[in-house]
């Protein structure tokens, strides 16, 4: 467990945050219900739902819950901006010595550094924040080495561990470098995040996770990009969550820096954004290829910026206290959204519901109509029947009725099937994997179908034996064998108005009054299976969306938490 450290940087006169259990509790409740919501069907605000999803989950975990257990943790300024803004040469002339790589190879760059004062070596070592992410060290140097500033470029052995370090941060893409930095001011630590337009889309993922673990946002431009899309994204980002900003253009010529400073500080005001702290840095030498250190001067401003901010009490709760009250505040739209698409999912979810019990509700009725109208006696069973009993023995008829009931249950489960085929592909939502897939089960359909019609006659026969045995009890004439009950009694249930004269013989040979309880009961038990056939097939094409788990209660779940939540603010 990580042990807070006795002393801090900064002014004993810490920020103090609303940090009373019940807040803590209503936020973690809200974060399990968060976490809990689920996005599966490729509606058309789906994917931003997942994202929001995932970007309030690393807010809660990587800042806001962090923060509020320990609001006298070190302030964590997180550098953040594009390709070749510059951000880890920043980062190196506020430390003012080589800690983050730069140059050409930057986008390919897997590993964020973080920078921190030996003192505050701790609050970042163990799992406080960004727990997802595995620690890495590089072993420390003598400052006084000048191979440490990069003055020095021979091999050393010493650059062979580093190597070895950083190959092996390379290879897990969830990795963060720690660094410290005794020339940093305590209490303060800075983060060279990955760009947030890199060509890796894991880079672009962790760059935005990495500033939601921010106190501080430091955006980083250049004087040729400071009108681009991926920055205003950025700074409409802080603005919207309120978070404590700070921008940086950087990289600009000396010739122009009054006309590209007050362009850009009009696109500020005209965003709304006109009172952020703004900062410059010139084109010098030193900025190109990047991984050099520019002239203290250069970073001046910004350094000492910063050093208020964790040294002024005042200042540090500000900048604390206004980060995490608008991450606070942006719950009460982002939740109501959240909630919003997580409804848009069960009803969708219900549409294709209801196309599956439509088309299979019909299909029922179809069959129930069929069967009394004596479809099934048609084809081969017709035939059998009118050449029984003289050339066609009662298992023989059983055999051909089955057959046909066989038949008849797998064309309407098949053209069940087709209508839900039908209803969804108008339904976005059917896309989902797993629903727009063949289904594999669907060739099993004929064995399930056929094993249940024979269950179906097996416990018809069981019926007519038992009868039998009844009349043999109190009748000693001959009476005819169960198997011949049980193919008239399956001819007059199934056969219509065709197999009238089925029920006749069957009266016949048992009695009237035996002969109508043996068909209640017969009728009874086709239906019953009949249900349970188009039940099971029913339940099989459910099975996938029902998989998806798609249900009502992550909606007034996240509702809840949230009411919850503003009731302890």
């Amino acid at each position: 467990m990580l042990q807070k450290p006795d002393k801090i940087g900064h002014s004993s006169h810490v920020v103090t945050l609303d940090v009373r259990p019940q807040l803590l509790d209503a936020l973690s409740a809200l974060r399990e219900r968060v976490a809990a919501a689920r996005f599966p069907l490729p509606l058309a605000g789906a994917p931003r739902a997942r994202a929001n999803r995932d970007e309030l989950l690393a807010q809660l975990d990587d800042y806001l819950v962090p923060r509020l257990k320990a609001p006298e943790a070190p302030l964590l300024a997180v550098i953040g901006g594009s390709t070749g803004a510059g951000k880890s040469t920043l980062v190196n002339s506020l430390v003012g010595r080589r800690v983050s790589e730069a140059g050409v190879l930057r986008p390919t760059t897997r590993t964020p550094v973080l920078v921190c004062h030996p003192d505050d070596h701790l609050w970042f070592a163990g799992m406080r924040v960004l727990p997802d992410l595995t620690r890495v060290w590089v072993p420390q140097r003598d400052p006084m080495d000048p191979g440490v500033n990069g003055v020095n470029g021979e091999n050393r052995e010493e650059d062979d561990e580093d190597d070895a370090v950083l190959a092996l941060a390379a290879e897990d893409e969830r990795a963060l470098r720690i660094e410290t930095a005794p020339s940093l001011p305590r209490g303060l630590a800075l983060l060279d995040a990955p760009d947030i337009d890199s060509l890796l889309a894991n880079n672009r993922v962790l760059a935005a996770e990495l500033l939601s673990a921010a106190d501080v946002w430091v955006l980083v431009t250049t004087a040729s990009r400071y009108a681009d899309a991926v920055p205003w994204h950025l700074l409409r980002t802080a603005k919207e969550y309120d978070a404590t900003l700070v921008t940086v253009l950087d990289r600009v010529p000396h010739q122009v820096v009054t006309e590209v400073s007050r362009q850009y500080a009009a696109l500020l005001t005209k965003a709304g954004l006109g009172d952020v702290p703004r900062f410059t840095v010139p084109e010098l030498p030193e900025s190109a290829g990047g991984g050099g250190l520019l002239p203290a001067t250069a970073v001046a401003p910004l350094r000492a910026w910063l050093t208020h901010r964790v040294q002024d009490p005042e200042a540090r709760a500000r900048a604390l206290t206004r980060t995490a009250n608008g991450v606070l505040a942006s719950l009460d739209t982002r939740m109501p959204e959240l909630a919003g698409a997580v409804a848009a999912q069960h009803a969708a979810a219900l549409r294709l519901t209801s196309a599956v019990d439509e088309a299979y509700d019909a299909e029922h009725a179809r069959v129930r109509g069929r069967l009394r109208a004596g479809a099934v006696l048609a084809g081969g069973a017709l035939k059998r029947w009118r050449s029984y009993p003289l050339d066609c023995r009662a298992d023989e008829l059983l055999d051909a009725i089955c057959e046909s009931l066989e038949a008849l249950l797998l064309c309407a489960v098949t053209a069940a099937d087709e209508r839900v085929d039908e209803a969804w592909r108008r339904e976005p939502a059917a896309g989902a994997p797993g629903l727009a897939d063949r289904d594999p089960s669907m060739e099993n359909a004929e064995h399930r179908i056929g094993m249940a019609v024979r269950r179906w006659r097996r416990v018809l026969e069981e019926y007519a034996e038992d009868e039998v045995r009844v009349l043999q009890s109190v009748e000693r004439n001959a009476l005819p064998d169960p198997e011949t009950i049980a193919a008239l009694l399956a001819t007059a249930l199934l056969g219509g108005h065709r197999a009238r004269v089925a029920g006749e013989v069957l009266a016949e040979r048992i009695g009237a009054q035996t002969a109508v309880r043996l068909r209640d009961r017969g009728a009874h038990l086709l239906i019953g299976y009949l249900d349970r056939v188009l039940a099971i097939e029913r339940e099989r094409r459910l099975a996938p969306l029902d998989a998806l788990a798609v249900h009502p209660e992550p909606q007034a779940a996240l509702i809840a938490a949230l009411s919850v939540l503003q009731k302890e603010r």
